[in-house]
């Protein structure tokens, strides 16, 4: 990524699923962003009244960061997710943004799924605006967010189409565009490259880094997959050990290699099987 003369960010090429150098630009927004939220959660009990799955959780997520969550399946990934956004009332301890308790959903903690959740019958664009639109923005203010976004994650030429009738990356895509058109202060992500190729969830976890920057949000991104934590994470939790570890920087694909990030991926495989780590 270059700057303009200007200080401007200039284009970015991303390799799209089919192997193909896209160029997409981000545009300068109207107005500085937003800070990125700080999610702490004390002494917290997660899960649905009568089945608890978490137990005394202490987490602190701090404002701008990437924290990649990894445990074994069923250990409460998608709880803590939902727990976070608001959808899930604690059953014990407590939950705060920048301090202040969180009573419920706001639109500025956006969650991404790993199914699209796009409606069927509205075009790309349409899906984007959808949560502007429930929210009041004005319509030409509105498509003007669409397509920017859209130009972002380069779908601009398939805005008019319908789910269908574009690939599951390029959905992917488009529910990115939609979740950070908004300019929400916290993303959570709950396993969304999951079901994608190898090839096209590389170029997906490109693009999320790509599409965050200059955006100051906060996000905390479930994965099962030890590369993908450790390629998007500024910190990888290990959920039901109590541990959170610092990933080693710049984010380089080829840092995979290095060898302080294979001793910390060591660790984190360990931590999945249940062993001590090294």
């Amino acid at each position: 990524m270059a700057n303009g003369p200007d200080g401007s960010r200039g284009a970015v090429m991303t390799r799209t699923e089919t192997g193909t150098d896209i160029e997409t630009a981000p545009a300068a927004p109207e107005r500085a962003p937003a800070p990125g939220l700080q999610l702490t959660l004390s002494d917290a009990v997660l899960g649905r009244p009568g089945a608890p799955v978490l137990d005394q959780v202490d987490l602190d997520v701090a404002a701008g960061e990437i924290l990649t969550v990894v445990g074994p399946s069923g250990c409460g990934k998608s709880t803590l997710l939902r727990t976070l956004a608001g959808l899930l009332p604690l059953l014990g301890g407590r939950l705060a943004q920048d301090g202040a308790p969180v009573a419920g959903p706001a639109a500025e903690r956006a969650l991404v799924f790993q199914e699209d959740a796009l409606l069927p019958w509205r075009s790309l664009r349409a899906n984007v605006e959808l949560p502007l639109a429930i929210r009041g923005v004005a319509r030409a203010r509105r498509r003007a967010l669409a397509e920017e976004w859209l130009a972002r994650v380069g779908l601009t030429e398939h805005a008019a189409r319908l789910p269908h009738q574009v690939s599951g990356g390029q959905r992917q895509r488009t529910q990115l565009a939609r979740a950070l058109a908004g300019r929400p202060r916290a993303v959570l992500m709950d396993e969304p490259f999951g079901a994608l190729d190898a090839q096209t969830r590389a170029g997906m976890q490109q693009l999320l880094v790509t599409a965050l920057s200059g955006t100051r949000a906060t996000v905390v991104f479930v994965t099962h997959d030890v590369d993908e934590a450790l390629f998007l994470g500024d910190r990888v939790a290990l959920l039901g050990t109590g541990r959170v570890l610092d990933v080693p920087r710049p984010r380089l694909r080829g840092a995979h290699t290095d060898p302080a990030t294979l001793a910390l991926r060591r660790e984190v495989l360990a931590s999945l099987d249940g062993r001590p780590g090294s």
